[in-house]
């Protein structure tokens, strides 16, 4: 049957089970536009294409499905260009559809022109300028199996409005010639077992992978059958239990104290689904300077890339550890008994020392007291997403994350704004489960007009807002590193954010007193609309412990014993 460029697209997306798209109308997409009214297609009006790329990306992240978004030419492109990139540096698959003048005026700098297919290049895994009708069905087929496939990412495909409206004879595409490798694990599971067998301080480092893979249950698995502990990047988080007696929790700059000392002494780590990002190695020479690395990625490009591994195993993350599970359930395969008892005690000690805490105070409102009323109230069952800062770094720290895809976050790009759009695509994907956005004063304000997505639709999203009247975490390393000169820090001046949230047609609440912390929590969470919960904490509360860039990660700052109760 002929039909139009648009009414393929429309067809196309049915093809690939897409069940929801948010986006941002124009007159470059106005014809596909005009499909969405004539269809049942359920599309998501954001307020801002920017908020468009990351309620995918959210979407994408809670789901696991590949997030879809549309805009229109010129600057409603230019705009998702933070939301692709943010996608991209965390490997997330979302597609994302961008209106474009005619094919006759491409090049010509016509009104609202702009060439995002060179200017989302480096960002995106691949995109594509449709010229012709009769490719767009094979083009956004290929689309959504680049997203998806191998190492996740975010694919773009650029739609000329005369494309659009011409009209082709349309057959679904069931077949395509990708160029996508797929990766299949060639393992010698001896591997990775004899080091296991002579290892007396082995630890598992995980990731991102993990939760993209689909592995999380056969890293449980694997990790308690060799019984070795586990830390994990922030983009891991919930691959494996946060309430597991394995867990150390996060590494890094603001990892725990006995996680970064784990990784300085352990003498074999086996590292899954990471890329030993900056954050997380501190300085690369004295990076688990004693151990064996055995480095297991689906991306060739990731190993030895940073750090330099011992046995490379290029594979996803799913395929080797089920080969390792099934090789250790049918196998004699045992750890000597007592083998690990120094270093279990040693990690005892580690966690006795420093465990994670911060400086109680029965006048002022301590963020890591919210969140951990948070985590009480929630028993762990929520969808997590967060802005980027102190509020970011704290949610990692304090609250545990049990399983996978319920911690969203901007790891790579470190994006500002991301959280709330991002917990609207979550709260879209289960529209039955609690999403709360754990926001800062100064992040929350880049996407806060997402608030009226929110209302209109009926997502009973959470924002509970770490409200410090500072960019907070550029104002922890002002003191740190700049002799406390505060240098355009501090945003005291901001919204009332209870009236804001009623102008939105929203709940807005506010505590100032720690006593009030846990009634306004249980009224917000239960109330069944979109709420903001503006908690007036400790100003300049730092994040603790900290690593100091150029340090080891064995060379932690560190709360003075005075400074806890």
């Amino acid at each position: 049957m002929e039909l139009t460029g648009s009414q393929i697209f429309i067809k196309s997306l049915e093809e690939e089970g897409v069940d929801v798209i948010f986006g941002y109308p124009g007159g470059a997409v106005i014809d596909i536009y005009d499909e969405f009214h004539k269809s049942n297609f359920r599309h998501i009006l954001v307020r801002h294409e920017q908020g468009a790329a990351h309620a995918a990306d959210g979407y994408a992240r809670s789901s696991g499905k590949v997030g879809v978004c549309i805009v229109t030419s010129g600057p409603g492109a230019t705009n998702t260009v933070t939301g692709i990139a943010t996608a991209y540096m965390d490997s997330i698959p979302i597609v994302v559809f961008t209106g474009q003048v005619p094919t006759s005026f491409i090049g010509t700098d016509a009104f609202q022109e702009a060439d995002i297919t060179g200017i989302t290049r480096p960002c995106t895994k691949h995109n594509f300028l449709v010229r012709r009708v009769e490719d767009l069905a094979v083009t956004i087929k290929e689309a959504f199996h680049i997203a998806r496939s191998g190492r996740p990412g975010p694919v773009l495909v650029d739609l000329p409005k005369d494309v659009m409206q011409s009209v082709t004879e349309y057959k679904p595409v069931t077949r395509i010639s990708s160029t996508v490798s797929t990766y299949r694990p060639a393992i010698r599971v001896s591997q990775i077992l004899d080091p296991i067998s002579k290892a007396k301080r082995p630890l598992i480092f995980s990731g991102g992978g993990v939760i993209l893979g689909g592995a999380s249950d056969e890293l449980r698995e694997f990790a308690q059958n060799v019984n070795i502990p586990v830390t994990s990047t922030l983009m891991g988080l919930g691959a494996f239990p946060g309430t597991d007696p394995l867990w150390l929790g996060m590494p890094g700059m603001h990892g725990t104290y006995y996680a970064n000392m784990a990784i300085s002494h352990c003498d074999l780590m086996i590292a899954i689904g990471v890329r030993f990002d900056d954050r997380v190695t501190g300085t690369i020479d004295t990076f688990a300077p004693h151990a064996k690395i055995i480095h297991i990625d689906i991306d060739p490009a990731t190993i030895d890339k940073n750090i330099k591994a011992d046995v490379s195993i290029v594979s996803d993350c799913k395929s080797a550890l089920q080969l390792i599970n099934e090789s250790l359930r049918n196998s004699q395969f045992t750890i000597p008994e007592g083998q690990y008892d120094d270093w279990f005690k040693q990690i005892s000690t580690w966690k006795a020392e420093e465990p994670l805490s911060y400086h109680q105070d029965d006048k002022i409102i301590k963020p890591q007291f919210v969140i951990e009323k948070l985590y009480e109230l929630t028993k762990g069952d929520a969808i997590i997403t967060t802005e980027v800062g102190q509020n970011q770094m704290w949610a990692a720290q304090f609250y545990k994350f049990d399983h996978p895809n319920t911690f969203l976050s901007s790891g790579g790009l470190g994006t500002m704004g991301y959280g709330f759009p991002a917990a609207i695509g979550a709260q879209v994907a289960f529209p039955d489960k609690l999403v709360v956005d754990i926001a800062g004063d100064g992040s929350i304000q880049m996407n806060i007009q997402e608030m009226a997505t929110a209302v209109q639709y009926n997502l009973p999203v959470k924002i509970v807002l770490l409200n410090n009247g500072y960019l907070g975490m550029v104002r922890q390393w002002q003191e740190l590193f700049y002799k406390k000169r505060y240098s355009q820090t501090d945003i005291i001046l901001q919204p009332d954010f209870v009236r804001l949230a009623e102008a939105y047609g929203a709940v807005g609440l506010k505590a100032t007193k720690p006593e009030e912390v846990e009634p306004i929590l249980r009224q917000g969470l239960f109330t069944p609309k979109t709420v903001i919960m503006d908690f007036h904490v400790s100003r300049e509360e730092g994040v603790y412990p900290m690593v100091k860039p150029g340090s080891s990660l064995s060379e932690m700052e560190l709360l003075t014993r005075e400074m806890i109760n």
